[in-house]
């Protein structure tokens, strides 16, 4: 039974990634609908809190729905990231997690990110300080190290459990790797099995089906699964997911009907959130995402792009449905 804080998960949760550009209110709401256990936030700048730029403070909307639901910030200053857990707070999330991971180029460049990992002691008085400043749980998701020569997993582990941390996410590949190459559980496993190690340990990278969501689960003995990149358009893998552990079986793929049903609403909350003109806008490239598969969908995907209004976009998303005798849905 994994658990952090009071919040229990039950046995093998499996997690949302927080994926910049991606997991925001309205894609974390089909998230959740589809099975999704924990989620969190796009991963918000701590220096961008303090001064209330208004991107990093929309990134904090949470809604009840979504519970449980944890803020992810970054940064490198550790007086900014101490601040900017207290402006989280304040936005009733269920747990506050730091960014230890991110690879990107603009993001490590300053220090921040997976930057972190080339200095573990300004890693741990940056966590303590973290945990000090607020009374929810406190996690972390990290990478294994830098690159293949400073792996430390294991002293990172331990470092941020002894300043307090409730629960640690291992996206099994270095900074230098960036999304590349494959994922080594291995470490997971290692961690996993350290004997002075207890607290919960959740596995991200390469989970992309079912049966490597199983094969991972009983190989490596993560507490839960983080899934990323294989949620984006297909919310569906999270139940897929649990119906496979309970059962051994393969839940049918969702129906041409079903991806539209979903998709409209993906995109109606969109609008909610965002307006309009940006609603849809940031709705363009889930299109492909969500019709991943289909052949001779491509005249439609053009038609949902160009669309300049929830009315038009509705519209053309039904007239999938009307034709989707003429669509053939593969495996993908």
């Amino acid at each position: 039974m994994a658990k952090i804080g009071t919040i229990e998960l039950g046995d093998c949760p499996l997690l949302l990634a927080p994926m910049e550009d991606v997991s925001d209110p309205p894609f974390r709401a089909v998230c959740k609908e589809y099975g999704a256990d924990l989620m969190y936030t796009e991963f918000i700048s701590s220096e961008g809190l303090i001064r209330n730029a208004d991107k990093s403070m929309h990134k904090l909307d949470i809604f009840d729905y979504e519970r449980p639901v944890g803020i992810q910030i970054f940064g490198d200053n550790i007086e900014s990231m101490r601040i900017a857990t207290e402006i989280a707070e304040n936005a009733q999330p269920d747990l506050i997690d730091i960014n230890y991971g991110c690879p990107v180029k603009k993001v490590v460049c300053k220090g921040a990110g997976a930057a972190i990992l080339l200095d573990l002691p300004k890693m741990q008085k940056m966590t303590a300080e973290i945990v000090k400043a607020t009374k929810l749980p406190v996690t972390v998701k990290t990478r294994l190290g830098w690159d293949e020569h400073n792996i430390k997993i294991l002293e990172v582990a331990q470092r941020l459990q002894d300043v307090g941390v409730q629960a640690l996410t291992i996206h099994a590949r270095t900074r230098h790797q960036l999304y590349k190459g494959k994922a080594d559980w291995s470490y997971i496993a290692q961690v996993k099995e350290a004997a002075n190690i207890h607290i919960p340990i959740f596995g991200n990278g390469d989970v992309d089906s079912p049966e490597v969501a199983l094969e991972y689960r009983n190989k490596y003995g993560a507490d839960g699964l983080m899934i990323g990149r294989a949620a984006i358009g297909y919310p569906w893998i999270f139940n897929e997911i649990k119906h496979y552990f309970a059962t051994g079986q393969r839940l049918d793929k969702p129906t041409i009907a079903e991806r539209v049903k979903v998709c409209s609403s993906h995109l109606k909350k969109s609008i909610e959130w965002k307006g309009d003109k940006i609603g849809i806008f940031e709705m363009r490239p889930h299109y492909t995402n969500y019709f991943r598969g289909i052949t001779n969908f491509k005249p439609f995907r053009a038609r949902l792009v160009e669309g300049k209004c929830e009315e038009e976009v509705i519209s053309i998303l039904e007239e999938i449905i009307d034709h989707q005798d003429e669509l053939v849905a593969v495996e993908c």
